[in-house]
């Protein structure tokens, strides 16, 4: 029996994917839900499982767009399973034992009237390089110089460097695509600002350094940046709720919860999973889900619906080195927190100049949604919660916060 494998929906919304990687060849036998496939459509990377046991016919090619519904392979579920693993293809075999015949050479390229000669286009832009034809090839037909020869040829200065000039074309992924479209979205389709504050981060220093071996020997996780992060993101979209809102046409939307989407770096780009009601969680908590999410996106695990959701989002460039940047809003969101580097800076403490652990934040925001009152007035109270954590973020008593 011949079964056909079509492309299942991997989310609301999603019309099509594209091969990303084949798993397995053409003519292997797999088992049932075996991974035969990577997949990406424009909000993840997803694994195909076999739907049963059988060798495999390919029906589509690795970078092919794929509608969903669609027969990508089919399956012939009557064969048997070959003895020692997977079956090799039976025209591979006989190829295998043929004798190798020796290539043909290639017969060399016959010139024509058209060789070294430039279109008039060419001759036009390397009269303008003082280039002679002579000096490259055109690859045109019949070996013509075309536009794009003669655009990308440079002048002899006589003084050959050895160097390489290679250069290689690849397809954007889906994913790719989509992330490029959504940014390009959120520049020309929002009235975007950023405001910029620094935060001293001495009392976040103070506090790991204290608590982070006893947090890690209780709860198995580091105690990181992003907990305090979340914390007092959460709290200042509390104080200020038109940052947790959204335009919708012409109506507001505004959301009594927090949904926190973190930026994370996966195998296949920038992926945006979403902490759910950070509010209610604990230091524990986010640092938890935090971990989880960022698992399963490094491992391309992470689903659609993981990814969808959220209220606001923060993204950590310091990890990465960055002192300060612009972040992009994350569409429909009308914010987004950056956070940067630490940096030693001197700084003023009771009229006295000391050096103090600062970090650059950044907010991006809505300006036809948020206001600048609004903006600044959140910038301030999460620099206020962080420079404060213990009476602001955990009411005085830090072991009972931790959960320690």
């Amino acid at each position: 029996m011949i079964l056909e494998m079509k492309v299942p929906s991997p989310g609301e919304s999603i019309t099509e994917v594209e091969i990303a990687t084949w798993l397995v060849k053409d003519g292997d036998y797999v088992e049932k839900d075996q991974a035969i496939a990577e997949v990406d459509s424009d909000k993840a990377t997803l694994e195909l499982p076999a739907e049963a046991s059988g060798i495999i016919t390919l029906k589509a090619e690795e970078g092919d767009a794929v509608a969903v519904g669609q027969v990508v392979c089919l399956i012939d579920t009557g064969a048997a399973k070959p003895e020692g693993g997977a079956a090799a293809p039976a025209k591979e075999e006989k190829a295998a034992e043929a004798p190798k015949a020796e290539a043909p050479k290639a017969a060399p390229a016959a010139t024509t009237y058209a060789t070294g000669t430039p279109s008039p286009a060419a001759r036009k832009i390397l009269d303008e390089k003082n280039i002679q034809p002579a000096e490259i090839v055109g690859t045109g037909k019949g070996g013509r110089i075309t536009k794009e020869d003669a655009v990308n040829a440079v002048p002899s200065m006589g003084t050959p460097t050895g160097g390489s000039r290679g250069s290689e074309r690849t397809k954007l992924s889906m994913l790719r695509r989509k992330v490029a479209e959504r940014l390009v979205s959120a520049k020309n389709e929002t009235a975007m600002l950023t405001t910029f504050n620094e935060v001293d981060m001495s009392a976040i220093y103070a506090l790991r350094e204290e608590y982070k071996e006893a947090f890690k020997a209780k709860h198995g996780l580091g105690l990181g940046f992003m907990s305090f992060f979340t914390k007092a993101v959460t709290r200042a979209l509390q104080l200020y709720p038109d940052v947790n809102s959204m335009i919708d046409g012409q109506e507001k939307i505004s959301y009594d919860f927090c949904d926190i989407s973190v930026a994370v770096s996966g195998p296949k780009g920038l992926m945006v999973p979403v902490v759910r009601n950070a509010e209610l969680l604990t230091f524990r908590g986010v640092e938890a889900e935090i971990k989880r999410l960022a698992i399963r996106a490094r491992d391309g695990q992470i689903t659609v619906d993981e990814m969808t959701g959220g209220t606001f989002t923060i993204s950590n460039g310091g990890v990465f080195g960055s002192m300060l940047s612009t972040p992009i809003i994350n569409p429909p969101q009308s914010g987004i927190l950056g956070m940067h580097n630490v940096v030693e800076r001197a700084v003023v403490k009771n009229g006295q100049i000391v050096i103090a652990p600062v970090m650059f934040v950044a907010l991006s925001y809505d300006h036809r949604i948020i206001d600048g009152r609004e903006s600044v007035g959140f910038l301030v109270a999460v620099k206020e919660a962080l420079e404060n954590p213990v009476e602001i973020l955990m009411d005085n008593n830090p072991k009972k916060a931790l959960e320690l």
